[in-house]
């Protein structure tokens, strides 16, 4: 945990029981705070508010924070499970049962694909994630329609995607990667608060290559990598691509 030194730490405000912070930040092996201020070295703080995990920093102490929202995003159905069209579902292909996440991070892109009836296997390298993403998986599991249903939430396996793919005990489907990227210096096209602050945070990812070589020994039948626009395709030139909105999903077959 050594990486989060002086980058994050707990912040317990007097409300509800304090043992569950206590707990998280000795797990992060980061500070625990009941008030902090100007001086205060860290730049990112984890806290439960509204009954959920939340992630701020300090621009965001007084508006909420961010969460991994266990909604659908603007434009999904919300029945379960919702129709497979757009560009996701056609890269992930029809005959697609079982996938694999190997980059889960705030878990939005798992939710779409479990919510469209995919069998959903995530993976998670950061503990901070994980962290959050435990929490974010509770409350779905929680909800009305998922237990009248009798689903479960997504499965999450905690470690290195490289490391995790490789100890698999059978081969998905599909393994779906969404690495971070460099950003694309340009003041128009400002990414948004939540992986900005997860950038910050964690950094760029320096291991996509070797990912995505383990991705295509792992996999059954596809890879498909989310990519920006502006990026070169992190494999090579794909067998299919297609766009959404500024960002598309370049398809690898498994030979």
């Amino acid at each position: 945990m050594q990486k989060y030194t002086g980058k994050l730490a707990v912040l317990y405000q007097g409300q509800g029981d304090s043992l569950p912070f206590q707990e998280l930040a000795q797990r992060l092996g980061v500070p625990l705070y009941q008030s902090i201020n100007n001086d205060s070295p860290e730049s990112f703080f984890l806290t439960w508010r509204d009954g959920c995990l939340k992630l701020l920093d300090k621009e965001l102490l007084k508006k909420g924070g961010l969460v991994v929202d266990i909604e659908p995003r603007n434009g999904e159905q919300r029945s379960w499970p919702a129709p497979k069209d757009g560009a996701l579902a056609h890269a992930l292909g029809r005959k697609t049962r079982t996938v694999v996440d190997a980059t889960t991070g705030w878990g939005q892109d798992s939710l779409h694909i479990f919510r469209m009836g995919y069998e959903v296997l995530c993976m998670e390298r950061s503990p901070v994630m994980v962290e959050l993403l435990l929490d974010g998986f509770k409350r779905l599991a929680d909800l009305e329609w998922m237990q009248s249903l009798n689903l479960q939430s997504p499965r999450l396996l905690i470690g290195n995607a490289i490391d995790l793919l490789a100890t698999l005990e059978s081969q998905p489907d599909c393994i779906y990667l969404d690495p971070m990227f460099p950003p694309k210096r340009k003041k128009s096209a400002l990414p948004k608060k939540a992986m900005m602050v997860l950038r910050d945070l964690l950094g760029d990812d320096q291991d996509k290559e070797q990912l995505f070589a383990s991705a295509l020994m792992a996999a059954g039948k596809r890879v498909v990598v989310k990519s920006p626009d502006y990026a070169e395709p992190l494999g090579g030139k794909p067998n299919e691509s297609f766009h959404g909105k500024l960002l598309r999903y370049d398809v690898y077959f498994k030979s």
